[in-house]
C-alpha cells in the first residue's frame, strides 16, 4: 500500500509500497472474498508510486490506498444474495465508477475512493465487480492477467479508431489501413488487434526483445534508436540551435521510414500513448484522413498543434480512457476464440508477492524487457 506524502505534494518526491495488515471483515450482500492469483504491473500504478500527475492519496482523501487494478483472482466464499460459485476464476474487469452509460470515470486501486487494489492477499469485491474467465480456457492466468486493463482499453480504442478512420476512407478508398504505435504493453495488444482487421502494422521500440516479438507476431518491427531525438524538449528547441538541428533530422530520417512502409502515405492510424514530446512526429507520421488514437499520457499530458494543418489534413484525434462496461465479455471472448492474448515467453519472469516492490522499481527504471510485467500474489 501507499500513503500520502507530507507536507506541500507539490514538492513531493516518489514513494514506496508499504507492507502492512489490514483488517478484513465477512462478505456483505452481493458480495465476494476473493484471493488475487496474478496480477499486470500497470502504468497507472507507477504514476500512483511517482505522485505524478497527482498525489492519489490525497486526490481520494485516504491515509491508504492498495493499488492493483488488472489481474485474476479466484472466488474463496461468496456472501448473502451471490451466484459465483467457491473456486471460479474471475476477471477484475468491472470494479470501478461508470457512467450512466458505461464508460469508466475513476479506477479501482487507482482513483477511486473506497477501493481496495489487488496487490493483497485477500480481498472483498462485488459480485458485480468480477468476470468469470471462460470454462476451460485455452490460455493461461497470467495471460488473462495481463489481458485485463491493457487489452480491454486497446479493444475500446481501436473500435473508435478504426470506426473513425473507415467514416472518412472506406474500403473502396483504401481496403488495407497503415497503423503504427510507439510501443508499449496496450499498442502492440492493439497492432495485434488490428492484424487481425487484415492491417499492416509497425510497432517502434528501441528494446531489441520487444522488436524480436513484435517480428515473431508479424507486426513490423522499428527499431528507435536511430531516432532517439525524435523526443522533443521544447525548453531546449528554444536555446539550443544545434539540439533543433538534430531533431529535425532525427524526424526526417523517421519520416523516410514510415513513408516507405506505407506507400508513401504515412499511417493511416497512429497509437500514441506517449503525448507531447513524440506528437509533432506523430502529426506528421500521420497519412490524411489519418487517425491519433490514444488512452493515456505517458509523458505529458499537454500538447501542441497547428489546427489549421490539422483541419487541412482531416486529421482526427480519437481519446478513449479505459473501456465500457458492455466491452468486456465480447472482448474476453473474442481474445479466448482468436488467441488475441498477451504473449509471455517461456523464461518470462513471474515477480513473487515479496518481490513486487522490486518490480515496481524495475518497472520504473526501464529494467523490463517485457510487454507485460506480471506477478503472483497467491499460489494456484
Amino acid at each position: 500500500m501507499i500513503h500520502p506524502a507530507n507536507g506541500d505534494p507539490r514538492t513531493a518526491g516518489p514513494t514506496e509500497l508499504e507492507l502492512e495488515d489490514l483488517a478484513l471483515g465477512a462478505p456483505g450482500d452481493g458480495e465476494v472474498l476473493v484471493e488475487p492469483l496474478y496480477g499486470s504491473w500497470e502504468r497507472n500504478m507507477t504514476h500512483a508510486l511517482a505522485r505524478k500527475p497527482v498525489d492519489v492519496c490525497r486526490a481520494r482523501g485516504e491515509d491508504t490506498v492498495v493499488l492493483g487494478n488488472s489481474g485474476v483472482g479466484r472466488v474463496l466464499r461468496g456472501g448473502p444474495n451471490t451466484t459465483l460459485r467457491e473456486g471460479t476464476l474471475c476477471l477484475f474487469a468491472l470494479p470501478h465508477r461508470f457512467d450512466s452509460f458505461g464508460y469508466p470515470t475513476h479506477l479501482m486501486g487507482f482513483d477511486l475512493p473506497g477501493t481496495r487494489g489487488i496487490l493483497a492477499r485477500r480481498g472483498i469485491w462485488k459480485q458485480t465487480d468480477l468476470v468469470p474467465l471462460p470454462e476451460a480456457t485455452r490460455h493461461s492466468l497470467p495471460q488473462w492477467a495481463a489481458f485485463g486493463v491493457r487489452y480491454l482499453t486497446a479493444w475500446s480504442s481501436w473500435r473508435v479508431a478504426y470506426g473513425a478512420w473507415r467514416l472518412q476512407m472506406t474500403e473502396q478508398d483504401q481496403e488495407v489501413p497503415y497503423v503504427w504505435a510507439w510501443g508499449g504493453g496496450t499498442s502492440l495488444a492493439t497492432v495485434q488487434l488490428a492484424r487481425m482487421f487484415h492491417a499492416r502494422t509497425a510497432i517502434i521500440s528501441a528494446m531489441p526483445a520487444r522488436l524480436q516479438l513484435a517480428a515473431a507476431l508479424g507486426i513490423t518491427p522499428i527499431d528507435r534508436r536511430p531516432f532517439m531525438e525524435l523526443a522533443r524538449d521544447e525548453d531546449r528547441l528554444a536555446r539550443e540551435p544545434g539540439y533543433a538541428v538534430r531533431c529535425a533530422a532525427a524526424e526526417d530520417a523517421f519520416l523516410d521510414v514510415v513513408r516507405s512502409h506505407t506507400d508513401n502515405l504515412g499511417a493511416s492510424i497512429f497509437i500514441d500513448y506517449i503525448g507531447t514530446p513524440l506528437i509533432h512526429a506523430t502529426v506528421r507520421a500521420l497519412a490524411r484522413q489519418g487517425v491519433i488514437a490514444t488512452a493515456g499520457w505517458l509523458e505529458g499530458k499537454e500538447i501542441k498543434l497547428v489546427r489549421a494543418f490539422e483541419c487541412i489534413k482531416r486529421h482526427t484525434h480519437v481519446h478513449t480512457h479505459g473501456y465500457r462496461r458492455s466491452e468486456v465479455v465480447p472482448a474476453m471472448q473474442f481474445g479466448e476464440d482468436h488467441g488475441w492474448m498477451p504473449v509471455l515467453g517461456d523464461d518470462a519472469r513471474i515477480y513473487g508477492f515479496d518481490d513486487i516492490p522490486r518490480l515496481a522499481r524495475d518497472f520504473a527504471d526501464g529494467k523490463i524487457a517485457s510487454y507485460f510485467p506480471i506477478y503472483q500474489i497467491n499460489p494456484v
